[in-house]
């Protein structure tokens, strides 16, 4: 039986594609990469995603084409697909709490968080938009802390963000620190200390 081919289409600074990228690793799923340049409006990738946002999956088997776009999407897709292993969780306050947790990193960490850092640092770079604003990089900075402080909390209580095992919402978490992180130069824009045992 002929392999899967699989193609995301992503960009390397995304928290959204660092996600999928992630949820691939984990399940051990192969995928050849293509970096899309989103902000310039490529119309073949349009094509794929009418948003013209990454992350975008392409899957070809045996002659059938399945395209999935955007990360909950995509991820729930992968988790359906290949259920093993087991990434939304197995019960379902599991499972609720593993999607509030998404929720709260793709939209408010991102909101108050990368909507500073990543914009200030990448997307005016990439845009041409000039020069990161420095107090919009404090504020970043500052919802960083607090945010940090919010997953250590949860980790002091609990073996992994959601629960008893690793999960969509630790990537979540993973993806968004690291691509803010990688923007935020500062002293006290760290991660959580390492949890003994992982």
């Amino acid at each position: 039986m002929p392999a899967v081919e699989r193609t995301l289409y992503h960009f390397p600074l995304d928290p959204a594609s660092r996600q999928v990228r992630l949820a691939l690793g984990e399940k051990r799923l192969a995928f050849e990469p293509i970096v899309v340049r989103y902000w310039e409006q490529p119309p073949d990738f349009a094509q794929l995603n009418p948003s013209g946002l990454t992350p975008a999956l392409v899957e070809s088997d045996a002659g059938r084409r399945t395209v999935v776009c955007e990360v909950r999407a995509i991820l729930e897709y992968l988790d359906e697909c290949h259920p093993q292993p087991e990434l939304l969780g197995r019960e379902p306050a599991e499972r609720a709490e593993t999607r509030r947790l998404m929720q709260w990193f793709d939209r408010k960490f991102d909101h108050e968080v990368g909507s500073y850092l990543l914009h200030e640092k990448l997307e005016k770079r990439l845009t041409k938009m000039g020069a990161p604003d420095l107090s919009n990089m404090r504020l970043g900075r500052e919802a960083l802390r607090v945010h940090l402080a919010y997953i250590e909390k949860l980790l002091s209580e609990r073996d992994w963000l959601a629960g008893r095992r690793l999960s969509l919402a630790d990537f979540a978490a993973a993806a968004h620190i690291r691509c803010s992180t990688i923007s935020a130069t500062s002293p006290g824009a760290r991660s959580p200390a390492p949890r003994p045992g992982t």
